[in-house]
């Protein structure tokens, strides 16, 4: 049974009550860590702007605090998924009391957004990148002119003669080294290494890439499983509570077969957690 869920009964109106005001604590304890603060970054057109972020490690360490103050709980460590830009801050917890389970579940999902940190290096990466793309283009252009022919005078050089285009292609799927040497030829013929200028480029998007910085945003409101599945920003706390019968979980049963006792007890495990979350 999920807390919050109507039901006519006395004791589960008690639990949904204080359910209520948990998620109304837990929401203000998220508002706070996740308050914005602005930030400059570099945009892909080396513009200079402010993005507001917030910072993840807040709300990392609340929930590491509540999972360290449940010391009497089952618990799951505190985790974060990430899924492209998407990203979800988590932990569950149970305890028994009597035969019945109470669980709960704590979640904050939010998106993360790249920029470039407001560095001079940031620009110069973009602009050897342009250098070394246009080279590329303006001589791939040019061996495209002459290749042809070039090719043919080089294999003549070597002694291949009298051959058409499909023996020419033969020669060259056949023979890998003479491939590479031609090629080779071809690349020092037009003054470009290609493979020089190949590692350059890859060394210069590693370098962009290290000079990634990430922004986070989220939206403080209470979502359900439903919104969480979907990839919706916002932070969930939920109760279950179930009967335990025969090692078996069920969310259905009569809560007016609930002694005294355990309805005490459950009471107490919904204070524990407010208590907690305070702190």
């Amino acid at each position: 049974m999920r807390l919050g869920t109507r039901s006519s009964n006395d004791f589960i109106q008690k639990l949904n009550k204080k359910n209520d005001s948990i998620q109304k604590l837990f929401l203000s304890k998220i508002t706070e860590n996740t308050k914005m603060i602005d930030t400059k970054v570099m945009l892909g057109d080396s513009t200079i702007t402010e993005q507001k972020t917030f910072d993840p490690k807040q709300v990392i360490d609340y929930f590491q605090n509540i999972h360290n103050k449940l010391n009497d709980w089952s618990l799951q460590e505190v985790s974060i998924t990430n899924h492209e830009d998407l990203r979800r801050v988590f932990t569950k917890f149970e305890v028994m009391e009597g035969s019945y389970l109470i669980s709960g579940h704590i979640s904050l999902q939010f998106h993360v957004l790249l920029y470039y940190r407001p560095d001079q290096r940031v620009i110069d990466c973009q602009k050897e990148l342009s250098e070394i793309v246009d080279l590329t283009k303006t001589k791939e252009s040019e061996m495209s002119d002459n290749n042809d022919q070039f090719v043919l005078d080089k294999l003549k050089e070597m002694g291949y003669k009298d051959f058409d285009h499909q023996k020419l292609f033969e020669i060259f799927y056949e023979n890998d080294d003479l491939r590479e040497k031609v090629y080779s030829e071809i690349e020092q013929s037009e003054g470009i290494d290609f493979k020089e200028l190949l590692k350059k480029k890859k060394e210069l998007f590693n370098e962009l890439d290290s000079l990634l910085v990430e922004t986070y945003q989220t939206t403080p409101v209470l979502i359900d499983d439903t919104r969480l599945v979907t990839g919706e920003e916002g932070c969930l706390f939920t109760i279950d509570l179930e009967f335990i019968k025969n090692k078996n979980r069920e969310g259905l049963f009569d809560p007016r077969k609930i002694s005294e006792s355990t309805q005490i007890k459950i009471l107490e495990r919904l204070d524990q957690l407010e208590n907690i979350l305070k702190n």
